[in-house]
């Protein structure tokens, strides 16, 4: 049996957009459900276009998300270089046995040429705007002059001009093209540089990929490769082509629907497992109800007849939900570690704010893990801290809590004193201490609880109550709060 052999090969030309990303998990779950061998291949033919610390984020987002390749550029096995610049010297070779059978020409014509030409298809609105394969009919002695005078030239595929080529899709089915809507297609440019298209087959051959994944917008520019692999005499990979992920407006997936590469969702707050999760499941579904998976659980669930045709609609509130179910799992350790810089910049200079919020990790974890959907919720959640927020007396009024700006007044003015004197101030003490004056009093908890967590927070509504308020503001600050919301209520 074949070993399955599946390579992810992007470009170094800028951030992860999320539709690549959701090809190389693919790539790397075909691979890993059948025990197979993941690759990474640096795509760089296109110098032009290749942008700075691109390919550390590749590097990055790959590790980050846990899909470890098998064979890459710093991971040599038998099929390298994994960098395509630095196989250059491979492809005009094969090229040019292209040529020797026929199946390739030399074409002389400039860009000048190319440029009139279909400028001129334009105007009279031919239905197939492309080359005139003016150079495929050359004969040799003129070939020959040409490049014996230096003329600069490229090397064209020569397309069947008739017929139709069929192939077969492990998601579409048998996929069919008429022949004369191919064009003569270019394979070295003439900078000596391959074309993607022609780079990606004699890599792919080379490499042994078993099977080729990618999106369906590739389905119609297929028969090109297909026809390539015949050329060349090599066997044919399967091909696995991925609904297109679209907007839940049913476009295809842009910048104008909000964060679209991966690092934006990451410093939007999203963890990386929930990302994969969802990715996961834009375009393809388990056999059972489950929706959480792990990588882990996802190679062993993975089945390529459970790819969708349908096009995925990526909801970010979906995707939320997702990402609030991971946040939620995390120990309290985990937890505080994925929030401590949120924590830091909130804290800015107030070291005593900062070292307390240490000290109470359970506390932090226990009311905010499920209330936030993404990480950057923290600082939002938590404004009060810092700084005491402007409101309104209007807070203090609250019909279902039964509280009104005297019976607030009062309550603070008794609280006041009585926290003053707590032995020690702790969740426990803070508590019994607003509890038992409610009971003595006889009135309902929240008569109490609200006009004290109004005071420490200024906020209509903050993560936990009056106690977790007091809390992790410290004695001191939590009295100077309420003399000011006395103020206010004068």
């Amino acid at each position: 049996m074949q070993e399955v052999r599946t390579r992810f090969a992007p470009s170094p030309t800028g951030f992860m957009h999320i539709g690549n990303l959701r090809t190389a998990l693919f790539e790397y779950l075909v691979a890993k459900a059948q025990h197979g061998t993941f690759i990474l291949r640096i795509e760089d033919t296109d110098q032009k276009r290749q942008v700075e610390g691109a390919l550390a984020k590749i590097y990055q987002t790959l590790a980050s998300v846990g899909m470890t390749y098998d064979e890459g550029p710093d991971k040599p096995g038998n099929c390298g270089p994994y960098v395509q610049s630095e196989r250059f010297g491979m492809y005009l070779p094969e090229a040019l046995k292209l040529v020797k059978s026929g199946h390739a020409y030399y074409c002389f014509c400039t860009e000048e040429r190319l440029a009139q030409l279909h400028s001129d298809l334009e105007k009279t609105g031919a239905s197939f705007i492309g080359y005139d394969r003016h150079c495929r009919n050359l004969s040799r002695e003129e070939v020959e002059a040409k490049l014996a005078a230096g003329t600069p030239f490229v090397i064209r595929q020569k397309m069947p001009d008739s017929g139709e080529t069929t192939y077969h899709d492990e998601v579409y089915g048998d996929i069919t093209v008429q022949n004369n809507t191919l064009e003569d297609q270019v394979l070295v440019k003439s900078d000596g540089y391959p074309t993607y298209n022609f780079a990606n087959v004699v890599d792919d051959h080379a490499m042994r990929i078993s099977h080729v994944v990618r999106g369906c917008e590739y389905l119609s520019s297929t028969p090109k490769y297909v026809l390539l692999y015949e050329a060349f005499g090599y066997e044919q990979p399967k091909y696995i082509h991925l609904p297109l992920i679209n907007g839940k407006d049913g476009k295809k997936l842009s910048k104008r629907h909000g964060a679209t590469s991966y690092e934006e969702l990451i410093n939007a707050g999203y963890l990386p497992e929930a990302v994969i999760n969802y990715l996961a499941l834009l375009g393809w579904s388990p056999a059972s109800t489950e929706e959480l998976f792990t990588l882990s659980e996802l190679e062993q669930q993975f089945d390529i007849k459970h790819i969708a045709k349908a096009p995925a609609v990526f909801d970010i509130e979906k995707l939320q939900w997702f990402n609030s179910q991971y946040i939620i799992r995390k120990s309290t350790a985990d937890f505080f570690r994925l929030i401590e810089p949120a924590l830091q910049e909130l804290c800015g200079d107030k070291q005593e704010l900062w070292q307390r919020l240490q000290t109470q990790q359970d506390l932090l974890a226990r009311i905010l893990q499920p209330r936030l959907s993404v990480l950057t919720e923290v600082r939002e959640k938590l404004a009060f801290l810092p700084s005491l927020p402007e409101y309104s007396t209007d807070l203090f009024v609250h019909k279902k809590m039964k509280t009104t700006l005297e019976s607030a007044k009062a309550v603070l003015a008794d609280l006041q004193t009585e926290l003053k004197n707590l032995p020690s101030w702790t969740e426990t003490d803070l508590h019994d201490l607003m509890i038992n004056y409610a009971q003595k009093r006889e009135l309902k908890n929240g008569m109490v609880m609200w006009p004290i967590r109004v005071a420490a927070t200024g906020m209509q509504v903050s993560p936990g109550g009056a106690v977790e308020a007091l809390v992790l503001l410290g004695r001191e600050e939590s009295l100077q709060r309420i003399e000011v919301a006395l103020e206010k209520l004068k």
